[in-house]
């Protein structure tokens, strides 16, 4: 009993009209480009790391580039920790990051009394599909004119 009372029960994710979505959207749009940079100069230095660990545990840890090491760990430090903050600011908003190599967003909203995701890539001027929960990318719809009830038109 003592588990249940001191489990929290998950937020209730904040639901968009696509007005608030798209508003979002833009404001997100710099720090969603500035993840997916930060994002591709770690992957070398996660490589390179990587690289580095394997020969020392290769060679029995007898030669060490302890200032290589380090300066490569406090560069990848120092970018992870750029790309934490950015990603903790877009989830910030309640969209969630469904894919950050290709900068796909998803807004969770209500379409004909349904809770679905609107759904964003990046390179694409404005938000215009939807998809169910259970269905992915593949499963995105075209928004249409109704779909985002009376007070919130599809522009």
């Amino acid at each position: 009993m003592a588990d249940e009372e001191n489990e929290q029960e998950a937020p209730e994710p904040k639901l968009f009209t696509l007005t608030e979505a798209e508003r979002t959207r833009r404001e997100i749009e710099p720090v969603l480009i500035e993840a997916i940079e930060l994002r591709k100069k770690l992957a070398p230095l996660v490589e390179e790391l990587g690289a580095i660990s394997a020969h020392i545990q290769w060679v029995g840890g007898s030669i060490v580039p302890y200032e290589k090491t380090a300066r490569l760990r406090f560069e990848h430090d120092k970018l992870a920790e750029s790309l934490k903050a950015a990603l903790e600011k877009i989830q910030s908003t309640g969209c969630l990051i469904k894919d950050l190599d290709t900068g796909l967003l998803d807004f969770p909203a209500i379409i004909n009394h349904e809770e679905v995701y609107l759904c964003w890539k990046l390179g694409e001027e404005r938000i215009r599909f939807w998809h169910r929960q259970n269905e992915g990318f593949a499963g995105r719809k075209p928004l249409n004119p109704g779909d985002a009830g009376p007070k919130d038109p599809v522009q």
